[in-house]
This record gives structure tokens, C-alpha cells and sequence, in this order.
């Protein structure tokens, strides 16, 4: 008598011929019939589910881990992106494109409304408004929006009303205005309440942010100590892109 195990392996396999296209042809096959009988029947496939590929980089700051952490491609961004993000950054970034992608567009929108320090509108604001308009972003900015003997808080109100997001601009200058509790502390406000707000940290670092404002602080988002400003204005550009 031979063995079951030497018959099994005389056996030919019908993939060739007959395929493997179904539970009942699996199961008919001489050769691979028994891997697939007494576990259910054969037909009870998994999708098999599929997660993003991570490769290593390094970050700190900005709510996120230091001494490397892992990088990954949001949704939304284009399979041919020049930019990498970091968990934490898809993490920060998610809600406010979720509403960038339900919310009604107002009348004659924005992409983006750039809320910035008086000091800093020639040198890093004037820097990022540039940047982004050179990739098709439209940008509020108080330098071009608000004209001569215009008053300031309802063209700034406007200008929250049509913009589909709001970036802050966070640098030393900033931080100091803050603290003054000037205008920029009403822009912040709207753009809290609405879950429509990024942090843009630049020559500072979000724990100086923490001290003076824990509630943007709570808000993490990009950072020029991480990445140069052509990419943070790279990742804005794809966050409004719809």
C-alpha cells in the first residue's frame, strides 16, 4: 500500500489545464484539493487589506516624536508629490482638509487666508504669499486685501468669510503680538472656532507657541526648522487643491 503523503506528492496539479478559478475546482484538484478542505470550504476569501509604505525620517518638534519617526502620503496628495509627510502631520493636517472638502464654497473664495504679524509682512509673510501664489494658490493677504483708508477689521472679516482655509504664520514677531493681545487674536479666534486652522512655525518652536497661546499651541501643523518654506508652501498648495 503507498502511502497517503507519497500519493499526494505523485499527484499532478490541475492549475495549468483547469485553473484554480474556483472553491470547487481547488477542491477537485489531486494535487492541492486537501490544503483547502475542512477549513470552511475554500470560499471564504479575505480582502486583503492594504497599508501605506512608511520609510524612515527624522523629526522633532511640533508635537512630533524626535529621534526619527516614519513618513507617508496623505490622500490628497499626488502620487508625483515632491513632498513627504510625517504621521503626525496627516494626523494634523486631516480635519481641516475634511472641511475643505464638505464646506459650501463661499462667493468668490480664497484658498487661503494668511494671518501674520505687522512686522513680518515684508520678510516671511510677504515669503510664503509669493511661494504659494506660485503654485495657483489664491492667498488673502493684508498687504494687497486691504486698501489705503479701509477699515482694517471688516476687510479682515471679509476675508476670514471667503477663504476656504486660514494659516498662521508663527514667528518671534508674532508670538510678541500675541502677547500685546492685538488683531491678530480675533483672526485666531474665528479660524479656531471653525476647525479650519494650520500653524505655520517659523524661527521659533511650538513649545515658545504653548507658552503664550496653549490653545494654538494644542494645534500642531508645519514647521520651517523641519523643512524649507518652499515645501511647507508645497503641502498647503495640496492640502486646498481640490
Amino acid at each position: 500500500m503507498i502511502a497517503p503523503h507519497i500519493v499526494h506528492r505523485m499527484a499532478r496539479c490541475t492549475a495549468p489545464v483547469r485553473g484554480h478559478r474556483s472553491a470547487a475546482a481547488a477542491a477537485a484538484c489531486p494535487a492541492c484539493g486537501g490544503r483547502y478542505r475542512g477549513y470552511g470550504g475554500y470560499g471564504s476569501y479575505s480582502t486583503p487589506s492594504y497599508t501605506p509604505s512608511y520609510t524612515s525620517s527624522a523629526s522633532s518638534g511640533g508635537g512630533r516624536s524626535s529621534g526619527g519617526s516614519s513618513s507617508s502620503r496623505p490622500r490628497w496628495s499626488p502620487a508625483n508629490s515632491s513632498v513627504t509627510y510625517t504621521p503626525s502631520e496627516v494626523r494634523a493636517l486631516y480635519p481641516v482638509r475634511r472641511k475643505v472638502e464638505t464646506r459650501t464654497p463661499p462667493p468668490d473664495p480664497r484658498d487661503v487666508f494668511l494671518c501674520h504679524a505687522w512686522d513680518d509682512r515684508g520678510g516671511a509673510a510677504k515669503d510664503l504669499h509669493d511661494q504659494l501664489e506660485s503654485l495657483g494658490v489664491s492667498v488673502w493677504f493684508s498687504e494687497k486685501d486691504v486698501l489705503l483708508g479701509s477699515p482694517l477689521l471688516r476687510e479682515i472679516d471679509k476675508g476670514l468669510a471667503k477663504s476656504r482655509v486660514g494659516i498662521v504664520l508663527v514667528t518671534p514677531a508674532f508670538l510678541s503680538r500675541i502677547r500685546g493681545e492685538g488683531i491678530a487674536d480675533k483672526e485666531l479666534s474665528v479660524l479656531l472656532a471653525r476647525d479650519l486652522l494650520v500653524p505655520i512655525v517659523h524661527n521659533t518652536t511650538y513649545d515658545a507657541l504653548r507658552d503664550v497661546s496653549p490653545l494654538l499651541g494644542s494645534r500642531t501643523g508645519l514647521s520651517t526648522a523641519e523643512e524649507p518654506m518652499a515645501d511647507v508652501a508645497t503641502k498647503l498648495a495640496e492640502l486646498v487643491s481640490l
